[in-house]
């Protein structure tokens, strides 16, 4: 089943299904008063296919994921006009719970502002309904009831959303620190063997040095010109000294720094979605910067992926091209529309054109965001 369909069958959606269906029950089948502005009670089909269109909308947002949008938006702005609807064609008190159930939709896709002026508009119609539709002697008693329910219910989820996104943002950080952890540990290892080789060449290859020196002088003694013993000695610190400048080469030439452990360490705090890595052996970069740039290219896919595509998995491939490497990250979601980069995207173009590379964007046949990057030749 598909990420964001899953998420309809949570145990507080569920809550919201079974009051959506008492509501209807008791307006459509048990009967309700007839508001003052009406002859006759509507007909159940009427009133069954509004309150059906309320829960089709419902179902709409609840589907999706929870970052702010014009289309969620008007959703719920059409959810608010369905239940006034309900409320204009039936008089019955269970009706304004339905506006309980969209202030907790309200609360996860308007900031706190906008929180305040929507349940303040939406009260205020509220009242309307009880003093002129429903013909209420003590609209203002009523309106305050529902009303300090919708603030609770609004509340609660803003602060349901607000743990969410710490805990997201904890995530983040936590596989921020593994993978620069990891990059640190690949650092100190070449930085050890720059010194490990500097150590043989200036101690070991001087007394080396020093040692065939003395060993050519001493062959030059007529007391012991033409000994084998000293030939030998001559011969094993030359072949010695050829071998520790050997090691020394070997030891100051990097092939680059892996990073698979520092990107494998990036998508560890995260369930979703699944890393699928693949480096080629021969794409390795060459400096701290350009390490820098792929794991950020590789966290703001993970990111993006997480929490705007609801992707289940993402490939990345780290591949070496002639003249440098390329970076291809794509994901599985089922996106619309043209991307509209963010600031971590931006960043991220920023970086790799500070390196001399660049940054494209598109979506994939199914819908996924595919990014795919370059730096110039790497070590």
């Amino acid at each position: 089943m598909h990420a964001p369909f899953k998420q309809l069958f949570t145990p507080l959606n569920f809550a919201g299904y079974v009051t959506w269906a008492a509501i209807g029950w008791e307006v459509i089948f048990l009967g309700s008063g007839v508001p003052a502005w009406l002859e006759a009670a509507p007909p159940a089909w009427l009133l069954a296919t509004v309150h059906l269109a309320w829960f089709g909308l419902f179902l709409g947002v609840l589907s999706a994921d929870n970052n702010p949008c014009t289309r969620l938006r008007a959703m719920v702005v059409a959810q608010y006009l369905l239940a006034f609807a309900m409320m204009a064609l039936a008089r019955n008190s269970t009706l304004p719970i339905l506006l309980i159930l969209c202030a907790v939709q309200v609360a996860h896709l308007w900031s706190p502002r906008g929180v305040a002026v929507v349940l303040v508009l939406a009260n205020l119609a509220l009242y309307g309904v009880y003093a002129f539709v429903w013909g209420w002697a003590s609209p203002l008693v009523g309106t305050l009831m529902v009303g300090c329910f919708q603030i609770f219910a609004a509340s609660a989820a803003w602060f349901g959303v607000s743990a969410e996104r710490a805990r997201d943002e904890l995530a983040a950080a936590n596989a921020d620190l593994l993978a620069t952890r990891s990059l640190l540990a690949e650092t100190a290892r070449d930085g050890e063997r720059l010194r490990l080789s500097r150590e043989l060449h200036d101690v070991a290859g001087h007394k080396l040095t020093a040692l065939k020196l003395n060993l050519a002088a001493l062959s030059r003694d007529p007391r012991v010109a033409g000994d084998a013993q000293v030939a030998l000695c001559a011969r094993l610190a030359d072949e010695l000294l050829a071998d520790i400048r050997e090691v020394v080469q070997q030891m100051r030439r990097s092939d680059g720094m892996d990073l698979g452990p520092a990107i494998e360490a990036l998508a560890t705090p995260f369930p979703r979605p699944r890393l699928h890595l693949q480096i080629d052996g021969d794409a390795r970069v060459g400096s701290l910067a350009q390490a820098e740039a792929v794991l950020r290219a590789v966290q703001e896919g993970l990111t993006n992926a997480a929490r705007h595509s609801q992707a289940n998995n993402l490939w990345v491939v780290l591949a070496r091209e002639p003249g440098g490497l390329r970076l291809d990250i794509r994901d599985d979601g089922r996106g619309r529309g043209a991307l509209e980069p963010g600031n971590g995207l931006r960043g991220m173009r920023e970086r790799l054109q500070a390196l001399g590379g660049g940054l494209e964007l598109g979506r994939t046949d199914t819908g996924g965001v595919h990014l795919q990057a370059w730096l110039p030749v790497a070590a």
